[in-house]
């Protein structure tokens, strides 16, 4: 705890100063400034005094044990006073490394006998444990011319989640049956291998091939068949950690967008009836075997929220066989990663490998700034010079994913802010085309 002198008193004290100056002019005036040095001292013990004595509010902090990364978390502390003094004070809580605030420092009046309730917003930029070390108050006494500054202990340890937000927004638009809004494409599929699920209501929407004219006329209003995709089958995300998922675009990597992507496809998966399994390599090395069930969004939340990219080249052939080697049943293999030229001859085989069992789709994560570079005008000639290069390596990326797709490969070549949406559709056409 430390005691220092407030503005308040630090502007008395150069008055009396001034005062000084004017005595050696006016010595008529010494008294008078002898006087009021000595009030000032009085007053500025007594109000030291006062301060010092004053006892610690009780606090409290409420916040969820999990925050969801580069979302806006409300936190609220709540600060008692049992006394019959009322507190003035600056209150700053010491809030998790890696994070942003809005809404502190707080400063206010804390009357007696009474409770305080103030909330402030947070937002967390890196994923993992975490942890509140306490709060700092400044306690202001009574006359302002003192500050006591003071540390109570208050930990709190959290974890920070990849963001599963887009999941709620999922799940509201999807009972509304408007995912279109999220770019999220809902197509009926022609053809074989569409389960029939149910009979309901026609809906805005449906095609006429739905309706059951049978319980049509039985009802007198018009009814759907609604049908479902194949269940029981299973995805496996392979996530690369290697130095390439580092990048970062805006305030999240390439890998943080990762895990939000996986995030949303395990949900639209699990309600699909599929089992949702993981894999990463090159760096810390996890194996979430395929399992059923929502509570299975938990459980990969809990695998994959304090994983950090390293600085490994990635190595997708060794990331193949150990898969190889552990998931013996055919899935849909999602490899995610952020490729270039340089990686064909380690992809070519580490595909041909994983299509002997499983389906593969491909996703590569693209650097926003090309996007950025060929919207912007150009005006100079060095702008002239990015704009051909960045379009001349968009050519030879597109050219070289074209011949992945010619060899049966499946792939999907997107910003990372796009990402979850591109292979939640891609996800959905394969169910539908009953690839898998």
């Amino acid at each position: 705890m430390t005691l220092r002198p407030a503005n308040t008193l630090l502007y008395l004290l150069i008055i009396w100063s001034l005062l000084a100056l004017l005595v050696a002019f006016q010595p008529f005036l010494l008294p008078l400034w002898t006087v009021s040095g000595g009030v000032l001292a009085v007053i500025a013990i007594i109000d030291a005094w006062q301060v010092y004595r004053c006892i610690n509010p009780h606090i409290t902090r409420e916040v969820a044990n999990s925050l969801a990364l580069n979302v806006w978390n409300d936190v609220e502390l709540q600060l008692s006073n049992s006394t019959k003094i009322p507190y003035y004070f600056t209150v700053f809580d010491d809030y998790p490394l890696y994070s942003t605030t809005q809404g502190l420092p707080y400063r206010g009046q804390l009357p007696a006998k009474s409770t305080l309730a103030l909330r402030y917003r947070l937002k967390p930029y890196r994923r993992g444990e975490s942890a509140f070390k306490g709060v700092h108050l400044r306690v202001h006494s009574k006359w302002h011319c003192w500050e006591h500054r003071r540390f109570i202990t208050l930990n709190k340890t959290i974890r920070i989640y990849p963001n599963f937000s887009l999941i709620s927004k999922y799940a509201l638009l999807a009972t509304e049956n408007r995912l279109g809004q999220l770019g999220i494409r809902k197509r009926q599929r022609r053809g074989e291998g569409l389960d029939f699920h149910q009979l309901r209501e026609y809906q805005e929407g449906d095609a006429l091939r739905q309706i059951d004219w049978k319980a049509t006329a039985r009802y007198r209003r018009l009814i759907s068949r609604e049908y479902q995709e194949e269940r029981d089958q299973q995805i496996v995300f392979l996530i690369d950690c290697g130095r390439r998922m580092l990048a970062q675009d805006d305030e999240l990597s390439h890998f943080d967008h990762t895990l939000n992507a996986i995030l949303l496809l395990s949900y639209v998966a699990l309600r699909q009836g599929d089992a949702l399994g993981l894999m990463t390599f090159s760096g810390t090395s996890r194996w979430f075997a395929p399992r059923k069930g929502m509570n299975t969004i938990n459980l990969i939340l809990n695998t994959v929220y304090d994983l950090q990219p390293s600085i490994q080249a990635s190595d997708y052939v060794a990331a193949a066989q150990s898969l190889m080697q552990r998931q013996q049943r055919r899935a849909l293999v999602v490899l995610i990663s952020n490729l270039r030229d340089e990686d064909s001859s380690d992809l070519e085989p580490t595909l041909a490998l994983l299509r002997q069992k499983h389906l593969v789709l491909l996703a590569s994560l693209q650097e926003q700034i090309l996007t950025e570079v060929l919207e912007k005008p150009i005006q100079r000639f060095s702008d002239a010079i990015r704009y051909a290069a960045t379009h001349d390596y968009l050519q030879q990326r597109h050219h070289a994913h074209e011949q992945l797709a010619q060899k049966g490969v499946l792939y999907v070549d997107t910003t990372p802010t796009q990402l979850p949406i591109r292979m939640v559709n891609r996800y959905l056409e394969i169910k539908r085309s009953g690839q898998l």
